[in-house]
């Protein structure tokens, strides 16, 4: 039987084949490497090793990678904590040369080493896991599930339903003082028009006076 695994979003795949027949099937993603554990190619364990390194708390960095004499292609790949190995000062002309920053290798000596097999796929051949300095997990904002998806989608039809609510009250209002102003200015229409009215009669009574 072969198996093999490789990263797919944050997913680990492996696929596994007894004859002709394969099968396809999720692992914890939360393990960490051991010796034996089979990759698709290069890139998807050095994502592997990303991701666990991001779990735990350390960044990755490839070390050495060895080439193929006959075609040049890599055979083999050490992926090793960022902090390995060391910075060694170096003077030049009798004068230190000085660092821009402060080194951060520590000689930590985690790591995987990784080759690649006959079929294509890559094998851990190798795994350190301590480390000589303190690692601090940063663990990614998990992503939403379809629960959270449902329960923010009903939160926002909520939410919508309440700003509808608000909506048909405010029309409501609206419409409310319209009709009040239609009917105060019926009204002012009316009382106008009685008024000029008597004035009309006033003035009809005086001229009628004065003849």
């Amino acid at each position: 039987m072969d198996v093999g695994t490789f990263m797919e979003d944050e997913t680990l795949i492996t696929e596994s084949s007894t004859g002709g027949e394969s099968g396809v099937c999720e692992i914890d993603t939360n393990q960490e490497p051991y010796e034996g554990m089979l990759f698709e190619s290069k890139e998807a364990a050095k994502a592997f090793y990303d991701e666990y390194g991001r779990r735990v708390g350390f960044s990755t960095r490839i070390v050495s990678s060895r080439k193929s004499e006959r075609d040049g292609s890599v055979i083999s790949r050490r992926l090793a904590c960022n902090k390995e190995g060391f910075n060694l000062n170096r003077q030049k002309s009798g004068r230190v040369q000085l660092r821009k920053r402060e080194s951060k290798r520590e000689g930590c000596m985690a790591m995987i080493l990784v080759k690649r097999e006959k079929l294509g796929r890559w094998v851990v051949t190798k795994f350190l896991r301590e480390h000589n300095h303190p690692v601090v997990s940063s663990p990614r904002k998990s992503r939403p599930t379809l629960d959270d998806k449902d329960r923010r989608i009903r939160e926002l039809s909520a939410e919508l339903h309440r700003a509808n609510q608000r909506l048909a009250a405010c029309q409501e209002q609206l419409r409310t003082c319209m009709t009040f102003i239609e009917e105060h200015s019926e009204c002012v229409a009316r009382t106008v028009e009685i008024v000029v009215n008597k004035i009309r009669d006033i003035e009809s009574e005086d001229h009628s006076q004065h003849q």
